[in-house]
């Protein structure tokens, strides 16, 4: 039913109170008339008691609270940022964020603002975007259990304008709790900084079911790719990829999509946090990888801990302890296969040569005298890069660890970092 001041006067409703107050009506067939409850009814007696002359039921709406001078500044300032960030073909952002600036306003200048008051003044003062069609994917969470399938990736992109360099950002994410388990920013993208990633989750989740990648030649050769000259005996697969030879030690199965379309079909949550690494970089200044990189940290902690995921509709470590606390995991314990004896054995890079009549290897132009060495015997190489500098060598023969020897990385010459 309507509302009373839209179907009455207030002299017409003052008639019916003053006539209830006289004993001439029951309240019941006030209320009826009115249309209106039993609560209702005794809010209009009291007011036309307590002011008989001047009771009115004419409805005042409150004048709408306004902005204050500093909040609407600061908003204004925000939209800026994000607006020149957008117009940046550098960067990788095309659309605003205001969910960002609300949270930005909150954190920073401790401003509260609704959602649609910032969308408002966005579209008043220019700061808007009419969103671009997207072709419908499928945002379904296509697993069961946690550590059914890892979603493992690197993005390139200039995440702070002011370092005037670009960046890879190297993920993995559980696909069933869309839990971010790695998540860093490095220079350059090698063979090692994803073998460090695969070592970081394993050694601290366990092992997992199967690793999801695209075709990079990191992850998987291609013929005709990856190789100039064609080799008949050298087909696609059949070279493995040094990260590929790690997972194979780890009895892990890894999963190639054959196209961005195919790609493209599994949802990557990560883009809610690189949107809001670029805008903080820009807001921060942020000038070298380390800063970014803690600026990351934050953001990481944010969406894993306490962003609802508007896939899975839970946040995503509560919905990964609750999978491990119910048994549904296809996580592994991580145990290190004999012969060998440390996780160096394992995320490492690996070579083969045969040992010399002088108990000598040689890596292209260097040459190593090895020790407890036999010759003629093969040797296997377990390289492992301890810093930016050094690495070190563990020589395997026959199940034995008979040396282990640690070089310079710039004299590794045909080892790919």
């Amino acid at each position: 039913m309507s509302h009373i001041h839209k179907r009455f006067t207030s002299h017409q409703v003052k008639q019916l109170l003053e006539r209830y107050s006289k004993n001439e009506i029951e309240r019941e067939y006030v209320q009826e008339i009115l249309g209106i409850k039993k609560r209702r009814f005794f809010m209009l007696l009291k007011q036309y008691r307590d002011n008989p002359e001047g009771f009115t039921i004419q409805y005042q709406r409150p004048t709408p609270p306004r902005l204050s001078a500093a909040i609407e500044q600061n908003l204004l300032k925000e939209l800026s940022v994000d607006k020149q960030i957008i117009q940046d073909e550098d960067t990788p952002l095309r659309s605003y964020n205001y969910s960002y600036i609300r949270d930005r306003l909150k954190m920073k200048y401790h401003q509260k603002v609704s959602l649609p008051t910032i969308i408002d003044r966005a579209k008043k003062h220019g700061f808007y975007l009419k969103k671009p069609k997207r072709t419908l994917h499928d945002r379904e969470v296509l697993t069961r259990y946690v550590g059914e399938l890892i979603q493992h990736d690197a993005s390139h992109h200039l995440w702070a304008p002011a370092a005037q360099e670009k960046w890879y950002l190297i993920t993995s994410l559980d696909d069933y709790s869309r839990l971010l388990l790695y998540a860093v920013l490095v220079n350059k993208e090698t063979s090692w900084t994803h073998i460090l990633a695969l070592q970081t989750v394993i050694l601290r989740y366990g092992l997992p079911y199967a690793y999801y990648v695209d075709s990079h030649s990191i992850f998987r050769f291609v013929q005709r790719r990856d190789s100039i000259w064609r080799k008949h005996h050298l087909l696609t697969d059949e070279t493995t990829p040094q990260w590929k030879q790690v997972l194979e030690d780890c009895n892990v199965k890894v999963i190639h999509s054959l196209s961005p379309q195919a790609r493209g079909k599994i949802e990557r949550p990560y883009g809610w946090l690189q949107d809001r690494l670029v805008r903080t970089c820009v807001r921060e200044d942020v000038t070298d990888i380390q800063q970014a990189q803690r600026i990351l940290n934050q953001e990481l902690r944010r969406y894993n801990h306490h962003q609802v995921h508007s896939t899975i509709q839970e946040i995503p470590y509560l919905r990964f302890q609750r999978a491990l606390k119910e048994k549904q995991s296809l996580f592994r314990e991580f145990t290190i296969r004999p012969p060998f004896q440390s996780a160096k054995d394992i995320f490492c890079f690996r070579m083969h040569r045969i040992i010399d009549p002088y108990r000598r290897i040689s890596i292209h132009n260097l040459q190593l005298k090895v020790n407890h060495a036999t010759p003629r015997k093969e040797v296997n190489l377990r390289i492992y890069p301890l810093n930016h500098q050094i690495s070190e060598i563990r020589f395997w023969c026959e199940g034995q660890l008979i040396d282990v020897q640690r070089v310079k990385n710039s004299d590794l010459k045909g080892v790919h970092f």
